[in-house]
């Protein structure tokens, strides 16, 4: 539909020009000549020159294009807020309609300059023109974000507020184009979607200034947000995919029909983790410490995992710990009951389970009263790899969240064999990321239809962690990160709030 609604507008848009030009004055044939006939506009309407040239700049330019076209029918005599939006909305019927109508005359420069705006439509011009501005600014430029979580502590705290910058891997361009402004999936305080499918378009983007590297933090439409279970409790918090996985799609139908919905990729939730493998990487996670291409990567300096401390029965005082040490274990509005519980468990069984950074761990160490730290690794369950582990095949693949991989992070123009081991780890990459269909008959695989021992991607894929390794929902759940979900890197904090501002946090740069 989108592609017919555009093939449309553009020749509609030329006809109707053919037909004005006629009527201004100007040779009727050189509205076909694309940038030379709204030269044309601009010079017979005595516009500055400048709007000519912006209008060239990707993007932005066609909203300046729309301008000089209103500019132009105001000549015409067409000055209402009608007149328009229906320019804007439906140009494929509008403007062959004034072309053609016998009671449309050029009017010049003496019918334009005997308008005058009432104040109402001073208001709506200027609140359009704010829109407008704002909306290719968040959409291209930069968009503000705030933590809603502690999957990134404590590098990233909740409430920490960023500005996320959409240049440096390139602006995408809207694949959803109809949206209410300033919302991304979900209209504010309901569960109703915020956006059209009517118009939808193919993945492209700008060209950006650098390419997403290893330990950036970024931010991205979570993959497994396609289909989702459209409740509070649910969404991208309990997917509709690992219930799937648990309960059989049957079940899951069957209870949640009326509340499942599909977003577009653009529309699924935003995610914001440190890529930790690029494409064409191989990476491995071995008792929680990541390997890439065979390399253990540097800890990030505020990562945090769970450590057991064996201590006295006394427990750990806590606020010595901030005092003394600069420890706060905790930072959000569940410090007090966090630390309560973990001194309980010391009053009971003399060792504690804490989520601390390694440099916190190496501290609490050498404390008086405790006489281990000793980093939690989970150990392997089957079950837990079959439904809870990308690629959720604990047959060929016995994954745990501390140790994982090896696993080969697809890249653009890369070629894999496909079998019964490589299709669980392949198949969402192949059919819902690149838009193919693949089956299999027995050992031998089909994609499109067509008999195939291999595949060549499309695209490049990331591999996503969060610096909280074992709070974080992150790749090892749901796997890749095609490019194309792709939205920003996190750059700089610019505010945060937890009881009061966190002056230390301010304009800190993201790292």
């Amino acid at each position: 539909m989108a592609i017919f609604y555009f093939i449309a507008a553009i020749i509609g848009w030329f006809i109707g020009v053919y037909g004005l030009f006629k009527k201004a004055g100007i040779e009727s044939w050189k509205a076909f000549i694309p940038f030379y006939n709204t030269w044309l506009i601009v010079e017979k309407c005595k516009i500055s020159k400048k709007w000519f040239w912006l209008q060239l700049i990707p993007i932005a330019g066609q909203f300046i294009t729309i301008w000089i076209t209103i500019i132009f029918v105001m000549h015409f005599g067409k000055t209402n807020l009608i007149h328009h939006t229906l320019l804007v909305a439906l140009p494929f019927v509008y403007l062959p309609y004034i072309a053609f109508d016998k009671n449309t005359r050029w009017g010049g420069s003496e019918t334009f300059k005997r308008y005058k705006k009432p104040l109402s439509r001073e208001w709506i011009d200027a609140a359009v023109f704010a829109i407008v501005a704002a909306t290719i600014i968040r959409t291209f430029i930069f968009e503000a974000y705030v933590i809603p979580s502690g999957s990134m502590e404590k590098t990233l705290l909740v409430n920490d507020f960023l500005f996320v910058n959409k240049m440096a891997y390139g602006p995408k361009v809207p694949q959803t184009p109809l949206s209410f402004p300033f919302v991304h999936n979900l209209m504010p305080g309901s569960q109703r979607p915020s956006y059209l499918k009517w118009i939808q378009l193919g993945y492209k983007r700008i060209p950006g200034y650098d390419k997403l590297n290893r330990n950036d933090v970024v931010v991205f439409n979570f993959p497994e947000g396609d289909t989702i279970i459209n409740l509070p409790e649910y969404g991208s918090l309990v997917t509709y995919y690992s219930l799937v996985r648990q309960y059989g799609r049957e079940a899951v139908v069957n209870r949640f029909e009326d509340n499942i919905i599909v977003h577009p990729s653009d529309k699924t939730d935003n995610y914001i983790k440190r890529c930790v493998a690029v494409a064409g990487d191989t990476l491995n996670v071995k008792d929680g410490l990541v390997y890439i291409n065979s390399v253990q990567q540097p800890i990030p300096a505020y990562a945090q995992r769970s450590f057991l401390v064996h201590a006295s029965k006394a427990g750990l005082d806590f606020d010595d710990l901030k005092t003394s040490y600069g420890i706060d274990i905790r930072t959000d509005q569940n410090y007090n009951e966090y630390r309560d519980t973990i001194n309980a468990y010391f009053a009971r069984y003399g060792v504690a389970e804490i989520i601390m950074t390694e440099s916190d761990a190496a501290t609490i160490k050498k404390l008086k009263g405790v006489t281990k730290v000793e980093p939690v690794i989970e150990p392997y369950d089957a079950y837990a790899a079959q439904v809870y582990y990308f690629p959720f095949d604990s047959t060929n693949y016995k994954f745990s969240r501390d140790n994982y991989g090896p696993i080969y992070i697809p890249k653009a123009g890369a070629t894999v064999q496909l079998n019964n081991t490589t299709l669980s780890l392949y198949y969402r990459a192949i059919t819902s990321y690149e838009g193919h269909t693949l089956t299999q008959n027995n050992n031998e695989f089909f994609i499109d239809g067509k008999p195939t021992t291999t595949y060549t991607f499309k695209y490049n894929y990331y591999w996503m962690m969060g610096d909280n390794r074992h709070n974080s929902q992150d790749s090892r759940f749901w796997g890749f990160v095609p490019e194309t979900h792709i939205v920003g890197r996190a750059s700089l904090i610019w505010f945060s709030w937890d009881k009061g501002l966190r002056w230390k946090r301010l304009f800190n740069i993201i790292k």
